[in-house]
């Protein structure tokens, strides 16, 4: 009688240790085929999730994540081998048995499961049809990351973040740093890392596609505020090779009356011998008195931001120091015959001794931001040795990819700590998840000035922004220009639609090679080139209100700039792959034309019809009605048109339901306050804007120094109101004109605003 009852002894601890699990506060831990797998909640809507091999540690800190995990409330239930963790938003359920976690939203909606994991692999289920979208910029030219595979590591012209988004409303970020494989098939969709401690990544639910950037942002960092002239034109080419040239462009745009808020200064200024390579000095005696070349641009109503790069030559004084004290890597960089070495980002003393050249010799000049160009960083002929080195923070493999994040951050943070006088500025080649969260705006890269290549940048900003980063650019017209001018009529007309795009981008920046960039390249005013570059520019300033007011919007609500139409149109299955066309803001649809229609390799002389009008396709997507920004006549959404276009046009709908302030004429950004603003409604639905102001530079903004107005449209009832202004900052406006027009209507009322709500019916 005994027997029976030790049996059942035994079996009963045999199955409690294989579905055993210790509760945490913030939720569980467990063993499972030789792996120790935890579930904690960060908040309702993010849960992550570590796994690695039971009697080892995993690595807590996370360069990216700053967010501490919040006490998160969450209910836990067993049946048999699975245990369900259920907060306001998620539930987790984790199969005690294969280790596998499947995420359903709370409503019991499921969004994303778990398949085999190995190593440093984990694959994830995905339903069938579903879109993902994000993996940083990379150069396919699609918008779907359904059936690719990526190798996520960073490289000019290539931007790897391991993270990606559903159009069902959640995102997964795979934090690791090391080379990872992303590869999307039948089996599913698998994060494949080269490096690291075991499994650890973040499941968020947003709910929407800008509800999981809010989650991203409130993981990795929240974005600070550019200042008002960084949303002006910027002029750069590589590169003006004297401060003659330098002062004397910004000049020429002043007496000829086309807006400019910044200048560029390429490579170079340190000396053409590469033995000073980024000297972080002005070495060049083209370049004497710098702090007069500052002044002197300032003196122009414009800014100037500089390169820097995170090499050094052999004869520099921060190349003696940082080998001294053993902080170079051993990496061939650009220029590779000359020995150049990379700074150890990874060690905080390096990053201060980085920052006290760029302060001694660059910033005290007045240099108003950086361009920290090469932070892949740019390297060559790679080897194990060279991988398996030693940084600050371990092995060069485990930590490649977060090189930009660390030596962006050094820049950043050590220009807060000196001033707060002057917002920061960095214009970067590449980035890594977090680096929204230190003033980083990235550009694509040394891309090729061709068609196929412009069609690319599209959908590489829009996935790039899907990653939680709002600020991107491009070279306009391409970094190398491999065929033709800026004399030519085909390189002309790939400038001027390329242009037209880069006025709809969060940095309106003109630079490249092999052929310079400024507006006077282009002709005359009154040649049709000239005159649709200048056009473009001044829509631009003329937008400068909605420009800076969306800025604010990323910076207090985690907003986006650049928006796949998935994004807002989530149910139109048509918009779920397409990468042509995009929001800029809520409001305006922008359709670039990235298709030639005049150029045949004509010269400027040759006497090609550009008159002439083509047309492209274009969809309005379903759930809204739409306007033509030009001729504003109004479309049904769901709407497929071919739009004629000549030169000067770019395709631009606005959403019905919008409101857009316009500012007036200006040379620069800050010439004129915006005395008298035109409020442009486009009725068909509700509306509403947030017409953001501040001082326009420096961090007071942070203090709660700014003022904003609540601008709302009843559409049932024709009835405009502006609210109460909210705050208040110096040298703010007291009183000023409001114009209203409305779309497909020339009648016009004005009203006179003092800061306190007004409310105008208009019939």
């Amino acid at each position: 009688m005994k027997k029976p009852a030790i049996l059942f002894i035994v079996l009963w601890v045999g199955f409690s240790a294989a579905f055993g699990y210790e509760q945490t506060p913030s939720g569980v831990k467990v063993g499972i085929n030789g792996y120790d797998i935890e579930i904690r909640f960060y908040s309702p809507q993010i849960v992550r999730i570590i796994k690695w091999p039971a009697g080892k540690t995993i690595q807590e800190e996370s360069l990216s994540v700053v967010k501490q995990a919040e006490k998160t409330p969450f209910t836990l239930t067993q049946t048999g081998n699975r245990v369900w963790l259920k907060s306001e938003a998620i539930t987790a359920e984790l199969n005690l048995l294969t280790g596998n976690i499947d995420f359903s939203a709370a409503n019991g909606r499921p969004l994303l499961a778990e398949k085999e994991h190995a190593g440093l692999s984990q694959t994830f289920r995905l339903d069938e049809q579903e879109p993902v979208y994000g993996l940083g910029q990379q150069q396919e030219g699609r918008m779907n990351r359904r059936g690719e595979s990526v190798w996520l590591v960073q490289e000019n012209m290539r931007i790897a973040i391991p993270f990606f988004q559903s159009v069902k409303g959640y995102g997964v970020f795979w934090d690791n740093y090391s080379a990872t494989q992303f590869t999307d098939n039948l089996n599913g969709a698998t994060f494949a890392s080269e490096a690291g401690d075991g499994i650890d990544y973040y499941f968020l639910y947003g709910k929407t596609m800008d509800g999981v950037i809010a989650c991203m942002r409130d993981l990795t960092g929240q974005v600070p505020l550019y200042p008002l002239w960084a949303w002006g034109y910027w002029q750069s080419k590589e590169r003006y090779t004297s401060r003659k040239e330098l002062v004397g462009t910004v000049e020429r745009y002043r007496k000829g009356g086309v807006p400019l808020d910044g200048i560029i200064q390429d490579w170079q200024y340190w000396s053409v011998d590469n033995a000073y390579w980024n000297g972080l000095s002005f070495g060049n005696p083209e370049f004497p008195d710098p702090k007069q070349m500052m002044q002197d641009i300032h003196r122009l109503h414009a800014h100037a931001i500089i390169s820097v790069w995170p090499s050094f030559g052999t004869k520099t004084e921060p190349y003696r120091i940082f080998k001294e004290k053993g902080l170079l890597l051993d990496l061939e960089s650009f220029p590779q015959q000359d020995s150049v070495r990379v700074y150890d980002a990874f060690d905080p003393e390096a990053r201060s001794i980085y920052w006290d050249w760029m302060n001694k010799n660059i910033f005290s000049a007045g240099i108003d931001g950086w361009w920290l160009d090469a932070t892949e960083p740019e390297y060559s002929n790679l080897t194990e040795a060279q991988l398996n080195q030693f940084t600050a923070m371990g092995s060069f493999r485990k930590f490649r990819n977060a090189f930009p994040l660390l030596s962006v951050k050094g820049v950043y943070e050590h220009q807060r700590e000196t001033t707060d006088d002057k917002r920061v500025y960095i214009l970067t080649r590449s980035a890594f998840a977090g680096q929204q969260r230190y003033a980083a705006n990235s550009w694509s890269g040394d891309i090729d000035g061709n068609w196929e290549t412009f069609r690319k940048q599209i959908p590489a900003g829009l996935n790039f922004s899907l990653c939680g980063l709002p600020y991107w650019n491009t070279d306009i017209g391409g970094f190398w220009v491999r065929n033709g001018s800026s004399a030519d009529n085909d390189y002309r007309e790939l400038y001027v639609r390329w242009l037209q795009f880069g006025a709809f981008t969060p940095m309106m920046r003109s630079h490249g090679t092999n052929t310079p960039r400024e507006i006077w390249q282009f002709g005359r005013k009154g040649d049709w080139a000239y005159d649709a570059i200048e056009k473009y520019i001044r829509l631009r300033y003329r937008l400068l209100p909605y420009h800076y007011s969306l800025s604010w919007h990323v910076t207090s609500e985690s907003g986006s700039i650049m928006r796949p139409l998935a994004m807002d149109f989530p149910n139109d299955k048509k918009v779920w792959n397409m990468g042509s066309e995009y929001m800029y803001g809520r409001s305006i649809l922008v359709v670039p034309v990235t298709q030639s229609f005049y150029s045949k390799g004509e010269k400027a002389a040759s006497t090609v019809d550009f008159s002439q009008t083509q047309t492209v396709p274009v969809y309005l997507p379903e759930g809204a009605g739409w306007y033509d920004f030009w001729t504003e006549e109004k479309w049904d959404g769901g709407t497929e048109l071919r739009r004629e276009t000549p030169v000067d046009i770019l395709p631009l709908y606005v959403k019905a339901g919008s409101i857009i302030p316009y500012g007036t004429d200006v040379q620069y950004a800050a010439e004129k306050k915006w005395q008298n603003l035109e409020l442009k409604i486009y009725p068909g639905k509700d509306a509403e804007f947030i017409l953001y102001e501040d001082e326009n530079d420096n961090y007071n903004y942070e203090k709660g120094v700014y003022s904003t107005i609540t601008i709302r449209w009843n559409d049932a009832g024709r009835t405009l109101t502006v609210e109460n202004r909210q705050g208040s900052f110096p040298g703010m406006l007291e009183e000023r004109t409001f114009q209203i027009t409305f779309a497909g209507n020339n009648e016009k009322t004005i009203i006179q605003y003092n800061g306190q709500t007004i409310k105008t019916k208009i019939d």
